[in-house]
Protein backbone atom coordinates (compact mmCIF):
# COMPACT_ATOMS: atom_id res chain seq x y z
CA UNK A 1 0.00 0.00 0.00
CA UNK A 2 1.76 3.61 -0.82
CA UNK A 3 1.59 5.72 1.66
CA UNK A 4 -0.69 8.81 2.24
CA UNK A 5 -0.98 11.85 4.27
CA UNK A 6 -4.69 11.73 4.52
CA UNK A 7 -6.36 12.69 7.88
CA UNK A 8 -3.20 14.59 8.47
CA UNK A 9 -2.62 18.50 8.89
CA UNK A 10 0.30 19.35 6.60
CA UNK A 11 2.37 22.10 6.86
CA UNK A 12 5.02 22.78 4.31
CA UNK A 13 7.43 25.30 5.52
CA UNK A 14 10.72 26.77 3.87
CA UNK A 15 14.58 26.14 5.29
CA UNK A 16 14.83 29.88 6.50
CA UNK A 17 11.24 29.77 8.42
CA UNK A 18 12.07 26.58 10.56
CA UNK A 19 15.52 27.79 10.78
CA UNK A 20 17.95 31.06 11.49
CA UNK A 21 20.12 30.48 7.79
CA UNK A 22 20.00 34.41 7.99
CA UNK A 23 23.98 34.76 7.75
CA UNK A 24 24.08 31.83 4.87
CA UNK A 25 21.40 33.80 3.01
CA UNK A 26 23.49 36.74 3.13
CA UNK A 27 25.44 35.10 0.82
CA UNK A 28 22.95 33.82 -1.66
CA UNK A 29 21.47 37.35 -1.42
CA UNK A 30 25.20 38.74 -3.10
CA UNK A 31 24.32 36.26 -6.02
CA UNK A 32 27.39 34.04 -4.63
CA UNK A 33 25.17 30.81 -4.79
CA UNK A 34 28.33 28.24 -4.74
CA UNK A 35 30.14 29.98 -1.64
CA UNK A 36 26.42 29.90 -0.37
CA UNK A 37 25.95 25.99 -1.20
CA UNK A 38 29.91 25.43 0.05
CA UNK A 39 29.08 27.33 3.41
CA UNK A 40 26.18 25.11 4.05
CA UNK A 41 28.26 22.05 3.57
CA UNK A 42 30.99 22.79 5.68
CA UNK A 43 27.93 23.66 8.15
CA UNK A 44 26.85 20.14 7.77
CA UNK A 45 27.17 18.45 10.95
CA UNK A 46 26.54 22.39 12.96
CA UNK A 47 22.89 22.40 13.60
CA UNK A 48 21.14 25.37 12.60
CA UNK A 49 19.47 27.43 15.67
CA UNK A 50 15.98 27.57 15.38
CA UNK A 51 14.27 29.99 13.09
CA UNK A 52 10.43 31.87 13.91
CA UNK A 53 8.52 29.09 13.15
CA UNK A 54 10.78 26.50 15.37
CA UNK A 55 8.31 27.08 17.92
CA UNK A 56 5.01 26.02 16.28
CA UNK A 57 6.15 23.78 14.14
CA UNK A 58 7.71 21.35 17.03
CA UNK A 59 4.66 21.98 19.05
CA UNK A 60 2.39 20.83 16.65
CA UNK A 61 4.68 17.53 15.49
CA UNK A 62 3.85 16.92 19.38
CA UNK A 63 0.07 15.88 18.87
CA UNK A 64 1.70 12.86 17.44
CA UNK A 65 1.26 9.70 19.52
CA UNK A 66 2.60 6.09 18.63
CA UNK A 67 -0.01 4.72 16.02
CA UNK A 68 -1.53 8.16 15.87
CA UNK A 69 0.02 10.24 13.12
CA UNK A 70 -1.88 13.66 13.22
CA UNK A 71 0.60 16.44 12.35
CA UNK A 72 3.04 16.00 8.96
CA UNK A 73 5.92 18.66 8.15
CA UNK A 74 7.23 18.75 5.01
CA UNK A 75 10.00 21.57 3.85
CA UNK A 76 9.33 22.82 0.90
CA UNK A 77 12.47 24.95 -0.33
CA UNK A 78 14.25 26.73 -3.00
CA UNK A 79 17.16 25.44 -1.78
CA UNK A 80 19.29 22.79 -3.38
CA UNK A 81 19.71 19.22 -2.26
CA UNK A 82 23.29 19.71 -0.62
CA UNK A 83 21.81 22.32 1.11
CA UNK A 84 19.04 20.54 2.13
CA UNK A 85 20.93 17.68 4.43
CA UNK A 86 21.72 19.88 6.22
CA UNK A 87 18.32 21.26 6.72
CA UNK A 88 17.44 17.27 7.49
CA UNK A 89 20.38 17.05 9.84
CA UNK A 90 19.37 20.12 11.71
CA UNK A 91 15.63 18.86 12.59
CA UNK A 92 16.77 15.53 13.80
CA UNK A 93 19.20 17.74 16.59
CA UNK A 94 16.63 19.67 17.35
CA UNK A 95 13.98 16.82 18.03
CA UNK A 96 11.69 17.14 15.20
CA UNK A 97 11.10 14.63 12.97
CA UNK A 98 11.07 15.25 9.75
CA UNK A 99 10.74 12.55 6.54
CA UNK A 100 9.90 14.48 3.47
CA UNK A 101 11.44 17.90 1.85
CA UNK A 102 11.31 19.14 -1.74
CA UNK A 103 14.38 20.65 -3.01
CA UNK A 104 14.41 23.16 -6.62
CA UNK A 105 17.26 24.44 -6.19
CA UNK A 106 16.38 28.27 -6.88
CA UNK A 107 13.19 27.18 -9.00
CA UNK A 108 9.39 28.15 -8.24
CA UNK A 109 8.32 25.22 -5.28
CA UNK A 110 4.34 26.34 -4.74
CA UNK A 111 4.08 23.91 -7.53
CA UNK A 112 4.26 20.84 -5.43
CA UNK A 113 1.77 22.66 -2.58
CA UNK A 114 -1.40 20.85 -4.67
CA UNK A 115 0.07 17.22 -3.95
CA UNK A 116 1.39 17.63 -1.15
CA UNK A 117 -2.26 18.60 0.21
CA UNK A 118 -1.16 21.32 2.72
CA UNK A 119 -3.22 23.00 5.30
CA UNK A 120 -0.63 26.12 5.75
CA UNK A 121 2.51 27.33 3.86
CA UNK A 122 4.84 29.31 5.43
CA UNK A 123 8.46 31.01 3.93
CA UNK A 124 10.41 34.14 3.64
CA UNK A 125 10.04 34.68 0.24
CA UNK A 126 7.16 37.40 -0.81
CA UNK A 127 6.61 36.37 -4.19
CA UNK A 128 6.32 32.35 -3.29
CA UNK A 129 3.62 33.27 -0.98
CA UNK A 130 1.76 35.15 -3.43
CA UNK A 131 1.83 32.95 -5.89
CA UNK A 132 0.30 30.67 -3.01
CA UNK A 133 -2.72 32.83 -1.94
CA UNK A 134 -3.63 32.74 -5.39
CA UNK A 135 -3.76 28.89 -6.14
CA UNK A 136 -5.90 29.40 -2.71
CA UNK A 137 -3.68 27.95 -0.34
CA UNK A 138 -3.66 29.68 3.12
CA UNK A 139 0.26 31.23 2.81
CA UNK A 140 2.10 33.43 5.30
CA UNK A 141 5.63 35.40 4.19
CA UNK A 142 7.30 34.49 7.40
CA UNK A 143 9.19 37.49 9.12
CA UNK A 144 12.38 36.71 9.95
CA UNK A 145 13.51 39.09 12.43
CA UNK A 146 10.83 38.08 14.58
CA UNK A 147 10.97 37.77 18.28
CA UNK A 148 10.75 33.99 18.58
CA UNK A 149 7.90 32.04 20.67
CA UNK A 150 8.65 31.95 24.72
CA UNK A 151 8.34 28.65 26.38
CA UNK A 152 6.00 29.32 28.70
CA UNK A 153 3.08 26.90 27.12
CA UNK A 154 5.20 24.03 26.52
CA UNK A 155 2.13 21.22 26.17
CA UNK A 156 0.09 23.95 24.32
CA UNK A 157 -0.15 25.36 20.71
CA UNK A 158 -1.31 28.85 20.55
CA UNK A 159 -1.98 30.50 17.40
CA UNK A 160 -3.47 34.25 16.85
CA UNK A 161 -5.24 35.40 13.39
CA UNK A 162 -6.77 38.79 12.10
CA UNK A 163 -10.04 39.15 11.29
CA UNK A 164 -10.44 40.53 7.53
CA UNK A 165 -8.36 39.18 4.62
CA UNK A 166 -7.26 36.18 6.71
CA UNK A 167 -10.34 34.49 8.56
CA UNK A 168 -12.67 36.18 6.06
CA UNK A 169 -12.67 37.72 3.00
CA UNK A 170 -11.95 41.45 2.61
CA UNK A 171 -15.20 42.35 2.02
CA UNK A 172 -15.84 45.00 5.19
CA UNK A 173 -12.40 45.90 4.25
CA UNK A 174 -13.25 47.13 1.04
CA UNK A 175 -16.30 48.73 1.91
CA UNK A 176 -13.85 51.27 4.93
CA UNK A 177 -11.16 51.49 1.98
CA UNK A 178 -14.04 53.40 -0.51
CA UNK A 179 -16.31 54.86 2.16
CA UNK A 180 -14.48 55.45 5.37
CA UNK A 181 -15.21 54.21 8.82
CA UNK A 182 -18.29 55.26 9.25
CA UNK A 183 -19.97 53.68 6.04
CA UNK A 184 -17.73 50.23 7.44
CA UNK A 185 -19.81 50.10 11.06
CA UNK A 186 -22.58 50.86 9.17
CA UNK A 187 -22.26 48.13 6.66
CA UNK A 188 -21.45 45.17 9.55
CA UNK A 189 -24.39 46.38 11.31
CA UNK A 190 -26.67 46.19 8.89
CA UNK A 191 -25.21 42.77 8.07
CA UNK A 192 -24.37 41.44 11.66
CA UNK A 193 -26.49 38.06 11.17
CA UNK A 194 -24.79 37.31 7.50
CA UNK A 195 -21.68 35.68 8.39
CA UNK A 196 -19.31 36.79 6.38
CA UNK A 197 -17.49 34.48 3.19
CA UNK A 198 -14.56 32.61 3.84
CA UNK A 199 -10.69 34.53 3.89
CA UNK A 200 -8.05 32.69 2.91
CA UNK A 201 -6.91 30.90 6.20
CA UNK A 202 -10.13 29.22 7.06
CA UNK A 203 -9.30 26.08 5.83
CA UNK A 204 -6.41 26.14 8.28
CA UNK A 205 -8.70 27.06 11.06
CA UNK A 206 -11.31 24.80 10.20
CA UNK A 207 -8.15 22.04 9.90
CA UNK A 208 -6.98 23.10 13.79
CA UNK A 209 -9.89 22.03 15.19
CA UNK A 210 -10.00 18.99 13.90
CA UNK A 211 -6.76 18.48 15.42
CA UNK A 212 -7.89 19.65 18.39
CA UNK A 213 -10.69 17.51 18.77
CA UNK A 214 -9.00 14.27 17.83
CA UNK A 215 -6.75 15.05 20.22
CA UNK A 216 -8.65 15.71 22.67
CA UNK A 217 -10.79 12.13 22.17
CA UNK A 218 -7.81 10.30 22.45
CA UNK A 219 -6.28 11.86 25.56
CA UNK A 220 -3.38 13.63 23.63
CA UNK A 221 -1.41 15.97 26.38
CA UNK A 222 -1.10 18.41 23.78
CA UNK A 223 -3.34 21.41 23.40
CA UNK A 224 -4.27 24.20 21.45
CA UNK A 225 -5.62 27.68 21.87
CA UNK A 226 -6.65 30.31 19.27
CA UNK A 227 -7.25 33.97 19.31
CA UNK A 228 -9.42 36.41 17.09
CA UNK A 229 -6.74 39.78 17.11
CA UNK A 230 -8.72 42.48 15.10
CA UNK A 231 -8.86 45.85 14.74
CA UNK A 232 -12.84 45.86 14.79
CA UNK A 233 -14.63 47.57 17.41
CA UNK A 234 -18.32 47.48 18.19
CA UNK A 235 -20.37 47.50 16.70
CA UNK A 236 -18.49 45.36 14.30
CA UNK A 237 -17.92 42.38 16.73
CA UNK A 238 -20.78 41.13 16.26
CA UNK A 239 -20.62 40.04 12.69
CA UNK A 240 -16.82 38.32 13.04
CA UNK A 241 -18.67 36.42 16.36
CA UNK A 242 -21.72 35.32 14.37
CA UNK A 243 -19.24 34.06 11.44
CA UNK A 244 -17.40 31.72 13.60
CA UNK A 245 -20.45 30.44 15.10
CA UNK A 246 -21.98 29.62 11.59
CA UNK A 247 -18.73 27.60 10.80
CA UNK A 248 -19.24 26.38 14.11
CA UNK A 249 -15.54 26.74 14.97
CA UNK A 250 -15.22 28.44 18.22
CA UNK A 251 -11.77 30.68 19.07
CA UNK A 252 -10.69 30.79 22.76
CA UNK A 253 -9.92 34.28 23.13
CA UNK A 254 -11.17 37.33 20.53
CA UNK A 255 -9.76 40.62 20.99
CA UNK A 256 -11.83 43.84 19.47
CA UNK A 257 -9.09 46.50 19.68
CA UNK A 258 -10.55 49.46 17.50
CA UNK A 259 -7.10 50.18 15.77
CA UNK A 260 -5.50 50.16 18.67
CA UNK A 261 -1.39 48.64 17.96
CA UNK A 262 -1.68 45.30 18.97
CA UNK A 263 1.65 43.48 19.68
CA UNK A 264 1.31 43.92 23.37
CA UNK A 265 -1.91 42.22 23.37
CA UNK A 266 -0.08 39.70 21.46
CA UNK A 267 2.72 40.03 23.68
CA UNK A 268 0.37 39.03 26.60
CA UNK A 269 -1.10 36.16 24.80
CA UNK A 270 2.21 34.33 23.72
CA UNK A 271 1.13 32.88 20.35
CA UNK A 272 3.25 30.52 18.75
CA UNK A 273 2.40 32.54 15.67
CA UNK A 274 0.58 35.39 14.37
CA UNK A 275 -0.85 36.02 11.39
CA UNK A 276 -2.15 39.46 9.68
CA UNK A 277 -2.58 40.88 5.94
CA UNK A 278 -1.11 44.24 7.26
CA UNK A 279 2.58 44.89 7.24
CA UNK A 280 1.80 47.70 9.75
CA UNK A 281 0.73 44.94 12.04
CA UNK A 282 2.71 42.34 11.42
CA UNK A 283 5.78 44.69 11.73
CA UNK A 284 4.46 46.33 15.28
CA UNK A 285 3.40 42.39 16.02
CA UNK A 286 7.19 40.95 15.05
CA UNK A 287 8.80 43.49 18.07
CA UNK A 288 6.78 40.80 20.32
CA UNK A 289 5.65 37.55 18.93
CA UNK A 290 6.62 34.79 15.99
CA UNK A 291 4.85 37.23 12.99
CA UNK A 292 3.82 36.38 9.23
CA UNK A 293 2.78 38.79 6.61
CA UNK A 294 -0.88 37.36 4.48
CA UNK A 295 -0.31 39.53 1.12
CA UNK A 296 -4.42 39.05 0.30
CA UNK A 297 -7.21 41.12 -0.43
CA UNK A 298 -7.41 44.65 -0.94
CA UNK A 299 -4.66 46.30 1.55
CA UNK A 300 -2.27 44.11 -0.58
CA UNK A 301 -3.05 45.54 -3.98
CA UNK A 302 -6.02 43.25 -4.79
CA UNK A 303 -8.09 45.75 -6.75
CA UNK A 304 -12.05 46.50 -6.12
CA UNK A 305 -14.36 44.07 -7.20
CA UNK A 306 -11.74 40.90 -7.11
CA UNK A 307 -12.56 37.92 -5.66
CA UNK A 308 -10.76 36.26 -2.44
CA UNK A 309 -8.73 33.23 -3.30
CA UNK A 310 -11.69 29.92 -3.22
CA UNK A 311 -9.23 28.43 -0.18
CA UNK A 312 -12.57 26.07 1.06
CA UNK A 313 -12.91 25.28 -2.24
CA UNK A 314 -9.71 24.16 -3.37
CA UNK A 315 -8.21 20.17 -3.04
CA UNK A 316 -6.69 19.66 0.42
CA UNK A 317 -3.71 22.06 0.30
CA UNK A 318 -0.28 22.28 1.12
CA UNK A 319 2.61 24.96 1.35
CA UNK A 320 5.97 25.82 1.17
CA UNK A 321 8.92 27.43 -0.08
CA UNK A 322 11.93 29.00 -0.22
CA UNK A 323 15.65 29.69 0.34
CA UNK A 324 16.33 31.50 -2.45
CA UNK A 325 16.51 35.50 -1.87
CA UNK A 326 13.30 36.76 -1.05
CA UNK A 327 11.54 39.68 -3.02
CA UNK A 328 11.17 42.75 -1.23
CA UNK A 329 8.79 42.75 1.43
CA UNK A 330 5.23 44.93 -0.47
CA UNK A 331 3.77 47.19 1.81
CA UNK A 332 -0.02 47.94 1.51
CA UNK A 333 -0.98 51.05 -0.74
CA UNK A 334 -2.58 52.10 2.08
CA UNK A 335 -0.64 54.73 3.53
CA UNK A 336 -2.13 54.34 7.34
CA UNK A 337 -1.20 50.40 7.17
CA UNK A 338 2.27 50.58 6.36
CA UNK A 339 2.82 53.33 9.31
CA UNK A 340 1.08 51.84 11.47
CA UNK A 341 -2.64 51.43 13.06
CA UNK A 342 -4.44 54.40 13.21
CA UNK A 343 -6.60 55.00 16.84
CA UNK A 344 -10.30 53.79 16.35
CA UNK A 345 -9.52 53.01 12.11
CA UNK A 346 -10.73 49.75 11.11
CA UNK A 347 -6.97 49.54 9.48
CA UNK A 348 -6.28 45.40 9.42
CA UNK A 349 -8.34 43.16 10.98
Amino acid sequence: MSATLKHQLIVAISSRALFDFEEENRLFEAGDASAYMRLQLERLDVPAPPGVAFSLVKKLLAFNQPGHKRVEVVILSRNDPVSGMRVFRSAAASGIALERGVFTQGRDPFRYLRPLGAHLFLSANEADVRQALKLGFPAARVLTESARARDNHPHEVRIAFDGDAVLFSDEAERVYQAQGLAAFQSHEQDKAKRPLPDGPFKPLLAALHRLQTAGARAGCPMGLRTALVTARSAPAHERAIRTLMAWDIAVDEAMFLGGLPKGEFLREFEPDFFFDDQTGHTDNAARHVPAGHVAAGVANGEPHGSPMPAAAHAPARTAGAEAAPPSPPERSRRAPAAAGPRPHSRSAL
